[in-house]
């Protein structure tokens, strides 16, 4: 009996010990370590079992997939391929976050305690709330592109995003300092830091963007509440000569699918392109699947998953932990691996003019035409917009069902 009590204590001790050498509980901060010296922060919440909240304005990503191994810990996206890797005491951790398919990586400091996502010294003399007709890459003919920006300033924050037309930058939260302008987001595929000055009696922004350690670039931006982005559904379309799509990609099983296939025969469809890797994919994603409980009974909905992992195996295993991240209860089919480059998408459906932006929805009818190709998707980080978009989204997706 003795030998017993001592192994039972023993075993509480050396549960105690694991359990007092995880992280702390409570808040925490993120920084993210870029090349040239700039850092992007982001707010984290660690719960008693072991789940991290990511916490970017209104956004909150569970992060439950998260394990230890002696002083090393593992925090691995639910949908995305990203993982943080780390050594951890109760207080920090220090390590990287990796995207093993892109070869990437970006040194990451995590350190517990309720801090500010930005310090401030100052108060701000500028005021941001408001609509703002933006260029990135102003300067150069081939990577130019036109957004939105539409902020929220309440004293030094600010939140908000940038919509462009191929999707929006999701939930950016930030600060103003005196009259610098500071905004960042990190959701488990992506890591923004968006720095700029505010000029001309807050008329103008001018400063780079950054995303993580791979890209960066320079935006300007004027106030104009009366901007619109040129309309989604005039991007994309079908060429002269057509009136349908057709396509022959694998799902899962290995099966071979079709529009031809019985399941879609007399029903309006809706194609969705995308990558498991996209941000907006996986909001529209979302969106897709909790419609998908209440669609009319005949329309049906297909993904195609154009994916960057280097081999077919890799392709699956990131479309299998997607499907069952976000639980989607269609089918997602493989179109490509090896890249997400759009040119060679547009390859893989020659009938488009062109493929601009993962995601890219296509309604075809009950008698197999399109009827509208939507470029982009604006998500729940665009408020009034993503509200516009579901209400579009379902009239006429249930104008088409009743025809």
């Amino acid at each position: 009996m003795k030998y017993l009590w001592l192994l039972i204590i023993a075993v509480v001790m050396l549960s105690c010990s694991q359990e007092s050498t995880k992280p702390k509980p409570g808040p925490w901060r993120a920084v993210l370590q870029l090349d040239d010296e700039k850092e992007i922060p982001f707010l984290l919440e660690y719960k008693e079992d072991s789940t991290f909240v990511v916490i970017n304005a209104e956004e909150r990503i569970d992060i439950k997939d998260v394990s230890f191994k002696g002083d090393s810990i593992f925090i691995s996206h639910p949908v995305f391929e990203g993982v943080i890797e780390g050594r951890f005491t109760q207080d920090s951790i220090i390590g990287n976050f990796i995207q093993e398919n892109l070869d990437r990586q970006v040194p990451i400091v995590i350190t517990h305690g309720r801090q500010a996502r930005f310090n401030v010294n100052a108060a701000p003399s500028s005021i941001v709330t408001g609509n703002w007709e933006t260029v990135f890459s102003p300067n150069n003919a081939t990577d130019k592109y036109v957004a939105k920006g539409v902020f929220e300033q309440k004293g030094n924050r600010v939140t908000g995003t940038f919509l462009t037309t191929t999707g929006d930058y999701r939930y950016l939260d930030g600060v103003i300092e005196d009259d610098s302008l500071k905004l960042s987001t990190f959701d488990g595929a992506h890591a923004f830091l968006f720095e700029a000055k505010v000029t001309q009696n807050d008329s103008m922004l001018q400063g780079m963007f950054y995303s993580g350690n791979h890209w960066k670039e320079p935006f300007k931006a004027k106030r104009n509440n009366d901007y619109q982005l040129p309309k989604a559904d005039s991007l994309t379309f079908l060429k002269k000569g057509y009136d349908s799509l057709a396509f022959s990609f694998p799902n899962v099983k290995g099966d071979t699918i079709s529009l031809k296939d019985k399941r879609f025969k007399n029903k309006v469809v809706i194609v969705q392109i995308m990558g498991t890797w996209c941000p907006n994919c996986l909001d529209e994603t979302r969106y897709l699947t909790n419609y998908y409980d209440d669609k009319p009974e005949n329309v049906e909905i297909v993904s195609l998953a154009f994916e960057y992992a280097p081999s077919k195996e890799k392709a699956w295993q990131s479309i299998t932990k997607f499907q069952q991240g976000v639980g989607v209860p269609y089918p997602i089919l493989l179109a490509q691996y090896g890249s997400n480059n759009k040119q060679t998408a547009n390859d893989k459906l020659p009938m488009l003019n062109t493929i601009l932006s993962y995601p890219t929805t296509i309604f075809i009818d009950k008698t197999g035409n399109v009827r509208k190709i939507h470029t982009g998707f604006s998500g729940p980080a665009t408020g009034d917009k993503y509200e516009v978009f579901k209400k579009e989204f379902e009239s006429f997706t249930e104008m088409l069902a009743n025809e």
